[in-house]
């Protein structure tokens, strides 16, 4: 573990600083699938002296990913002009957070889905607690995980799933709070985590 980590001391400015500096692995575009532009927000937030990470669980009625853990973000759309916008304004439809309780700190590389979108992760510090206004039709439950435990390899394992009849690895972490975090929005996370230098990149 990095000394920010043990120490409780990685600053916003740390945070900004290693995403401009630091290249996430992402991941290679499979095929030449027509993919669609996407984004979600990483919401950083301080809770008892510790950093975390803000996930949804999608309800079992959304179109794609059903019940699945994730990011707040969804599908680009046309009043959207950057990924920032879209995925502060899938924010607020699917959670009531207000642009204005974020602080954009930077973005990620785009990953593909395996829904063909393309998605931009984009990492902001949000105010907390704030008053949410959940969208039931979206949105089951709204949750936090700390980044220490997050960056504990022992809460995490890769597993062999098949996908589009093939078999692939794929991350997923131990139960935490009831709640599993795997797939696409646990790479991105342990990625984001060897941006910070709280886990080695494998």
């Amino acid at each position: 573990m990095s000394d920010y980590f043990t120490d409780k001391n990685i600053t916003e400015e740390d945070i900004r600083y290693f995403l401009t500096s630091r290249r996430d692995r992402g991941m290679s575009l499979p095929g030449s699938a027509p993919y669609r532009k996407a984004a979600v927000l990483i919401p950083l937030l301080q809770k008892d002296g510790e950093w975390h990470l803000l996930f949804t669980r999608r309800t079992e009625t959304v179109q794609d990913h059903k019940g699945q853990v994730s990011f707040p973000g969804g599908a680009t759309e046309g009043v959207d002009e950057t990924a920032v916008d879209t995925a502060l304004r899938e924010a607020e439809e699917e959670i009531g957070l207000n642009p204005q309780q974020v602080r954009v700190l930077g973005f990620m590389s785009q990953y593909p889905s395996v829904t063909d979108f393309l998605v931009t992760p984009v990492v902001g510090r949000i105010s907390w607690p704030f008053v949410m206004k959940i969208s039931t039709n979206e949105v089951a439950r709204v949750f936090t995980i700390p980044l220490k435990w997050l960056a504990d390899p022992q809460n995490r394992e890769e597993k062999l799933v098949e996908r589009r009849g093939g078999l692939i690895w794929v991350s997923y972490y131990k139960p935490y709070d009831g709640e599993i975090l795997w797939g696409l929005t646990a790479i991105i996370t342990v990625n984001f985590l060897e941006i910070l230098g709280l886990v080695k990149k494998e």
